[in-house]
């Protein structure tokens, strides 16, 4: 398959991480935004399937490699056949976890191939380490920390006005000086979208979901500020396909 056959080959870390990000981007988007569509290709009535996280930031359920071994990691065997027997979160969660497993497993392969050293190594590891896990994010696991960061500090990263569907600017506390604005700066980064893991922009529109209370990029979730003004209550696709099973 093209997507895992190592036809893309990154030699140097930095490579790799972009190779790495890619790849982990089109996995959150399997278990956040597209989750009912990647629910519906994981038939327990099919054979072993696999879920693969291309460079190119998108993602495909399939047959594993036919050959053996095969070029690149292959990812977790069989992940349709739990679909059933499990609670929809469990399910989810497990996949996240062996999707994790999966990505470290190829951009550590690449970086055995092409002979990494210890520094090359350290970078690798540091860049992917800076990043949530996908587990985090399908989880909420990184949300929560940062809610309860927020919370600690007193400022949470929950919008003034709630139809602005945008983070609070940071607050002017007069006595504060710039410390006090620089602190504030790396707390709204450290906000992180449901959908794609990435920290908030200041110069990126977000929404939040009212349902489950995570943050997303607009682009993410395909909603743009026109359309956020007409939006009196906002639920993200997972909250919203997750009401559509039960019912």
């Amino acid at each position: 398959m093209e997507g895992a056959s190592g036809q893309y080959n990154p030699r140097t870390a930095e490579e790799v991480f972009k190779d790495f990000r890619g790849r982990r981007a089109g996995l959150i988007k399997a278990l956040t935004t597209d989750v009912e569509k990647f629910y519906q290709q994981c038939d327990p009535e099919k054979e072993n399937l696999c879920l693969y996280g291309l460079p190119n930031e998108t993602w495909e359920v399939t047959l594993p490699a036919e050959e053996v071994p095969p070029e690149l990691p292959e990812p977790a065997l069989g992940i349709n056949f739990a679909r059933d027997g499990m609670d929809d979160k469990d399910w989810l969660a497990l996949v996240a976890v062996h999707s994790d497993a999966w990505l470290v497993a190829v951009a550590f392969y690449f970086g055995a191939r092409f002979g990494f050293d210890k520094e090359a190594r350290r970078r690798l590891f540091h860049m992917i380490n800076n990043l949530p896990t996908i587990y985090e994010v399908v989880t909420g696991a990184a949300m929560k920390q940062m809610k309860e960061k927020t919370s600690n500090s007193g400022k949470p990263p929950e919008p003034q006005v709630k139809a602005s569907n945008v983070p609070p600017p940071k607050e002017d506390e007069g006595s504060g000086g710039e410390d006090e604005d620089e602190g504030d700066g790396d707390e709204h980064g450290n906000t992180l979208c449901g959908a794609c893991g990435e920290n908030y922009a200041s110069d990126e529109f977000w929404i939040c979901c009212d349902m489950c209370e995570k943050w997303f990029h607009g682009k993410c979730v395909r909603i743009t500020p026109a359309r956020a003004e007409h939006i009196k209550h906002y639920k993200c696709p997972a909250c919203s396909n997750k009401r559509s099973r039960v019912g």
